[in-house]
């Protein structure tokens, strides 16, 4: 048996963040202007590391290339998702993510990049940009070319506790105020097709990157209705936000005492409320709000005692040829990376 493998975050300053993850969470930010925790990360822009136990000092993606049965011997090069918690003082850009296809022949390999947020704390009225109102891709294009934002971006406003699926080509951006966990494939691929004519630290406008963009938007946008299924227990209410082709995601809201089965074929876990502790055939492990781990293949049944509430995730297999199968695109391939 194994136990949890808890992780160090790893910290992204950003022209839009703020000191929020510090507030927040209790962690040591580099600036007043950190906007990304990678916290459960085996990219290498970014990795984490192992906090503790017999794996101390070991990243993520080494871990996940010596020693693949603590992740149940799942398929892949590479660790195959990407949890972050996004503290956006400012608005982000707005953007867009590839997918599998098009990011594996114009991203050097890289995945298409499909995520989901859970709204953890918004300013009052706060909303985020989710979609678009083309109803053509030739409309799309006059709109965009124009700079007609205000007639073409979907407006959506947003509290507490909701959750957005966002797949590869939907046009989206987080709104000022707001605080998010979100879960991603494993990408860092984004393109950016608005900033607000922002200027960063040296006077210079961020790269936009508007024929990729072009390449991948879906158009008419479709807003993804996900059936979510809760079952309440005596200690443990659990939500499963949504079943995607890469990853499910779920909500744990624990008041007491609950136990569970070992996970297969692993799982993500970042405690957003409370503390407790963690029991498992390997020992007891103390966690609180701001801790992330890995449930690995090999850790069996486990309780989790105190008043605490989760976000998990695991991965949902899809084949090599699922994944760069070809697709259609109504552009001509545009050359090289584009990544923020």
């Amino acid at each position: 048996m194994q136990p949890p493998l808890f992780l160090q975050p790893v910290f992204k300053e950003r022209i839009w963040g703020g000191t929020a993850l510090r507030e927040r969470f209790g962690y040591d930010i580099p600036s007043d202007h950190t906007g990304e925790c990678w916290a459960i990360s085996g990219h290498p822009n970014g990795e984490s590391i192992v906090r503790e136990g017999p794996y101390q000092g070991m990243s993520l993606g080494t871990l996940w290339n010596r020693h693949r049965e603590l992740f149940g011997h799942f398929p892949g090069e590479s660790f195959p998702l990407l949890t972050k918690i996004l503290d956006a003082s400012e608005d982000l850009s707005v953007q867009v993510h590839p997918d599998d296809a098009y990011a594996h022949d114009h991203e050097n390999g890289e995945r298409g990049k499909t995520e989901c947020w859970y709204i953890l704390d918004c300013q009052p009225g706060a909303e985020l940009i989710f979609g678009h109102y083309a109803q053509t891709r030739e409309e799309l294009e006059q709109k965009i070319h124009r700079g007609e934002w205000s007639s073409l971006l979907r407006k959506v406003p947003i509290r507490p506790g909701d959750f957005f699926y966002v797949p590869s080509g939907t046009i989206h951006a987080l709104c000022a105020g707001t605080l998010v966990l979100e879960t991603q494939q494993s990408s860092d691929t984004t393109y950016r097709l608005y900033d607000y004519d922002r200027r960063d630290g040296k006077g210079n406008r961020r790269e936009l990157h508007i024929n990729q963009a072009l390449d991948v938007i879906q158009v008419p946008h479709h807003s993804h209705q996900m059936e979510q299924k809760a079952t309440r227990l005596p200690s443990v209410h659990i939500v499963h936000l949504v079943k995607s082709p890469y990853f499910s995601v779920f909500k744990w809201s624990i008041q007491g005492e609950a136990a569970f089965p070992s996970p297969h074929p692993f799982m993500l876990a970042s405690v957003i409320a409370g503390n407790g502790e963690l029991l498992c055939e390997t020992g007891s492990f103390p966690f609180r709000k701001g801790d992330h781990l890995i449930f690995p293949a090999k850790m069996g049944s486990f309780q989790i005692h105190g008043q605490s509430e989760w976000i998990l995730s695991c991965p949902e297999q899809k084949t090599t040829a699922e994944m760069v199968a070809p697709q259609s695109y109504s552009r001509s391939p545009v050359d090289g990376p584009a990544t923020s």
